[in-house]
């Protein structure tokens, strides 16, 4: 057995053994190692106090989902003809409570993205307080130019194999890119056909008429600005009159600019995949709802309405707007190293990852090398998966919550989240560092739990 004494080089080469078997193993999955050596390096401090975490080979097994499921979906479009996409199902650990994590419908998904998603997924769920596990799922499947006939026969089929493996004490999935309202829906009414029953805690995210929360909708994009929100205390300084970049919009987007507003910012910009909208006076929150809610057209739109605003193609440019505070709500590494140096060279104070990692470690780097506040994703997007875990409460319960009740839950969870990342990090000797505070806070619950639990 391995038994690392306190000093940072033996730790160090114990993380690196397993990062470079992991590495040797998993060659082909960039975004899998990233969000492993982003997490397992900041553990380093934690692994010399904890030396029966190196015994119990809690780190090997952590990196290593208990099971993947990848599978085949055949359905039929408009016009007759079969289709053939990939389905995965990553459940990556259940110490703490059934595997939690949501559905990604995109065409870059692949084996490696949903790995990276489930892994951090693990952290973010332990931060949360609630008992849930870290997965992930989704397929290569792309909604946009779906009718929604083929939407609904692709989320059947996808839900055909997937039923097997899920439970409200198993798995439980929820929405992600590409899986919004609609499609839990068709998901769920096929599991609940194939079942035969009406369990409506094997999927959150559903519309309110079927075992949904309310808030659910807007719980990632308040979240983040709730955990910003704390953030910015530290500096003396709130969200009134900042200056504000945003990026997607998605959900997330949408209520972490809404969120933003409410507390007085002024968000100026935002974007879709096909380009970006600057508006210096203000996003206009209804129009944005407008276009991507009811008419899920393209952020271009957006200047029939505001002609003050302007729209550029290629959304990538959106971080040379000068801000105060940045909220990346888009998609994963949209942000790398020069877009961080633009940010900085502005005058960006705080970035708030409303996104699944969506800065390079480059971007992270920069960060910190400037002292600006930042706010990890697997910290600043917690509010999602932590509303689906009172979803699935409220239906255990059989009981429903308030709008207001389920928003105050969530922003004391979100203000727990950061006490618990700033004390973690204070503690373990990086004071200040949110990420390695979160990093740690979410991997010492379920490390514990693990422990206890024997080898399994």
């Amino acid at each position: 057995m391995v038994t690392l004494t306190n000093t940072d080089s033996q730790a160090k080469t114990y993380i690196d053994n397993v990062y470079n078997k992991l590495q040797t193993l998993n060659a082909h999955e960039p975004e899998f190692l990233q969000a492993v050596k982003e997490i397992i390096y900041s553990l380093t401090p934690v692994f010399e106090q904890h030396p029966e975490y190196v015994d119990a080979a809690i780190l090997e097994r952590i990196v290593e989902p208990e099971r993947i499921l990848k599978f085949r979906v055949s359905w039929v479009d408009d016009n007759g003809k079969v289709q053939v996409n990939r389905g995965y199902r990553i459940q990556f650990n259940s110490a703490i409570g059934p595997y939690k994590g949501g559905l990604r419908f995109h065409p870059s998904v692949n084996e490696s993205i949903i790995k990276f998603l489930g892994f951090e997924q693990i952290f973010k769920n332990s931060l949360t307080g609630q008992p849930i596990g870290g997965g992930k799922g989704g397929s290569d499947f792309d909604p946009k130019g779906k009718s929604n006939n083929e939407i609904m026969r692709f989320c059947q089929a996808f839900m055909t194999e997937l039923y097997r493996h899920i439970g409200q004490d198993t798995d439980v999935p929820a929405g992600d890119i590409g899986v919004g309202g609609r499609e839990v829906g068709y998901l769920y009414g096929q599991y609940k056909r194939i079942r035969g029953g009406y369990e409506p805690g094997v999927l959150t995210g559903k519309g309110l008429s079927f075992g949904g929360s309310l808030a659910r909708t807007e719980a990632t994009g308040y979240g983040c600005v709730y955990f910003v929100k704390e953030m910015l205390k530290e500096i003396g300084e709130s969200f009134a009159n900042q200056t504000v970049v945003v990026s997607g919009s998605g959900n997330v987007a949408i209520y972490a600019t809404q969120k933003a507003q409410q507390l007085g910012a002024k968000v100026v910009a935002v974007s879709d995949s096909s380009g970006y909208i600057h508006d210096p006076n203000g996003i206009n929150i209804d129009t944005l709802k407008d276009i991507k809610e009811v008419r899920k057209a393209r952020i271009s739109e957006y200047v029939n309405v505001h002609p003050e605003a302007t729209y550029t193609e290629g959304c990538a440019g959106i971080w040379t707007i000068p801000c105060d505070i940045a909220l990346p709500c888009a998609t994963q590494n949209e942000i790398d190293e020069a877009a961080a140096k633009t940010l900085v060279a502005n005058g960006v104070k705080a970035v708030g990852e409303g996104a699944n990692m969506p800065s390079t470690l480059e971007a992270i780097d920069v960060y910190y090398a400037n002292k600006v506040l930042f706010g990890p994703a697997k910290a600043a997007n917690a509010g999602g998966v932590a509303v689906s875990a009172l979803e699935m409460a409220q239906d255990s319960q059989r009981q429903f919550w308030t709008f207001e009740e389920v928003d105050a839950k969530l922003h004391g969870i979100m203000k727990n989240i950061y006490k618990e990342c700033s004390e973690a990090a204070k503690q373990y000797g990086h004071e200040g560092n949110l990420l390695v505070g979160a990093n740690i806070a979410g991997f010492k619950k379920v490390a514990d739990a693990m422990l206890a639990q024997g080898v399994i």
